[in-house]
């Protein structure tokens, strides 16, 4: 059975140092098209080491990132990488992200769920450093095939939208190198860069990766209906819903209720094709 989910349960945590500084937060920050107008105030924040305050969505790349394909080589996981699709993330916050920072991260399988006619993984990181924890990710990893073992469904994240017309909408354009720029943060698929290895998967051209739609939409967020201020954020979760191409423009539709704003995110250019969907930030 390539998927054992009690073994995978049951297995115990992997233990890594990270470390970032200055300079890996202003790459990120960059790859998420930080930076236009360059002497701009607010851009300042994202690009300028004296001024430099940290996206929460950096705890998705920092020490790399890449603790979700060492997760999937987890005991009890054995899984078929073409057919793995990241479905969500989510990220808690348990106080603002140094700018430069040493941690310990600890990730394990926190859950497996049946969906039929697949698994979804969920894959934990929890970080902390010396003066406590920083940050718990769970990467929710969508398996083609792997279902139907008889194990829990599993709890529905479905964000339902309110009725009423958004209380803002911002657009944000992908620059046609955006994924090329992205990618130097640690996630090195080619599916991001390769024309040739894209149309094998089945795409015209490379695809911008997930996680940077997720970053540029946490932006938007943060920089109109947050003032500016990434203290504020206490967790950040979406589901992958579809696919943006660079050269593409993010429509961003937002909601604000007490304590969150809800978002959807589609691709202007392909009459608002769903990008992002069950879109939530908790906020002070």
């Amino acid at each position: 059975m390539p998927i054992d989910a009690a073994r995978a349960l049951a297995a115990d945590p992997r233990q890594g140092d990270i470390g970032w500084d200055h300079k890996d937060i202003q790459l990120y920050h960059l790859g998420l098209g930080a930076g236009l107008p360059a002497t701009d105030p607010d851009e300042l924040r994202y690009t300028l080491e004296s001024k430099l305050h940290v996206l929460p969505s950096f705890a998705t790349v920092a020490g790399a990132g890449m603790a979700m394909l060492g997760g999937l080589g987890q005991p009890g996981i054995e899984v078929n990488l073409a057919h793995v699709l990241h479905g969500g993330h989510s990220i808690e916050l348990h106080r603002p992200i140094p700018v430069k920072g040493r941690a310990t991260s600890s990730s394990k399988v926190a859950a497996v769920y049946d969906k039929g006619k697949a698994a979804v993984i969920v894959l934990r990181s929890e970080v902390a450093d010396a003066d406590g924890p920083l940050w718990t990710s769970d990467a929710q990893i969508f398996v083609r095939g792997e279902g139907g073992f008889g194990g829990e469904r599993g709890p529905s994240a479905k964000e339902e939208l309110p009725g009423r017309e958004p209380d803002r909408v911002e657009e944000r354009r992908i620059r046609e190198d955006q994924a090329l720029l992205y990618r130097l943060s640690g996630d090195w698929n080619p599916l991001h860069a390769d024309p040739e290895f894209a149309k094998l998967a089945g795409f015209d051209q490379p695809i911008l990766h997930g996680l940077c739609s997720y970053g540029m939409t946490l932006k938007a967020v943060v920089d109109t209906a947050l003032g500016g201020d990434v203290s504020r954020v206490r967790a950040y979760r979406t589901r992958f819903a579809g696919i943006v191409f660079p050269g593409e423009t993010l429509r961003i539709r937002m909601w604000q209720e007490p304590g969150r704003v809800l978002a959807s995110v589609t691709a202007v250019e392909r009459d608002d094709a769903p990008v992002l969907a069950d879109t939530v930030v908790e906020h002070s």
